[in-house]
């Protein structure tokens, strides 16, 4: 069975470099991509709430009506889980580091791109966010298997509580009565109450003593 395209949104209003992109794309070997061209931010952010197929965006920082910052501020306030990839014209660390801060997965310089940089680039950031996904999730199981267990020990104290306070007054009532003046058959019957007593009393321990995993 083949494996589904990757589906990539482009967002560029150059149309010469966003056809060059789509050319590197589709003569990477190995790999099917599906490219989506959008030429506005508002497009950008339109699409993604229309189109869940979408694996990565890339975007172009230099935009007419707002930038690649901007764009990219949006799909995360709209909490859209989609890996972001940067493309500028020339380098800048400042905006580099501006792009990280609002979870940009990568940034490309334009003239430095050449024809499998593009493709490598959108593989290498997929396998990134995926083991990044993988790695949350377990974190969040062992969180919530952490609760479950504290869960689980309170149910337990508050079982044993509400088994101790009867047996308590149970245990004081064979007492006295047993301080009467019985035949042997009731006699008996006390002690076989008192023996039981004693065996609920060492298994409510064993519970509350229990080791629950963490």
């Amino acid at each position: 069975m083949n494996e589904p395209p990757i589906h990539v949104l482009l967002i560029d209003d150059d149309i010469s470099y966003a056809k060059t992109a789509q050319s590197h794309l589709k003569k990477f070997q190995g790999n099917n991509f599906k490219i989506t061209w959008e030429k506005t931010g508002e497009g950008c952010v339109e699409r993604l709430k229309s189109d869940p197929t979408i694996d990565a965006v890339l975007v172009d920082y230099f935009l007419r009506e707002m930038t690649g910052l901007e764009v990219a501020k949006q799909i995360r306030d709209l909490k859209i889980d989609v890996p972001i990839v940067f493309i500028a014209a020339d380098k800048d660390f400042q905006l580099a580091v501006e792009a990280m801060k609002l979870g940009v997965e990568d940034f490309l310089v334009k003239d430095e791109i050449v024809e499998s940089v593009l493709p490598r680039t959108i593989l290498n950031v997929l396998n990134r966010v995926q083991l990044k996904r993988k790695i949350a999730l377990v974190e969040k199981n062992k969180i919530l298997g952490e609760k479950r267990t504290e869960a689980i020990k309170e149910l337990v104290v508050t079982i044993c509580h509400e088994f101790n306070n009867p047996l308590a007054a149970i245990k004081i009532s064979t007492d006295i009565i047993s301080r009467q003046k019985l035949n042997a058959s009731d006699h008996a019957a006390i002690q076989e109450l008192d023996n039981n007593i004693r065996r609920i009393e060492k298994e409510i321990i064993k519970l509350r003593d229990i080791n629950l995993p963490a």
